[in-house]
């Protein structure tokens, strides 16, 4: 599964600042659905908890 993080907080410009990253597949257990997820947005605020300020 293709996804998006970070290590450390870094300025959006630094190219570092946010990484592409595989992960296993999920795989629902017991009472768990799987999901998928075909967009994504990023709120104001979200950079700023991204700082850690």
């Amino acid at each position: 599964m293709k996804a998006v993080g970070y290590q450390q907080s870094l300025a959006v410009t630094d190219p570092q600042a946010l990484l592409d990253i595989q992960l296993p597949e999920p795989v629902a257990k017991g009472r768990d659905i799987l999901v998928r997820v075909n967009a994504i947005s990023v709120n104001p605020v979200d950079t700023k908890v991204r700082q850690r300020v």
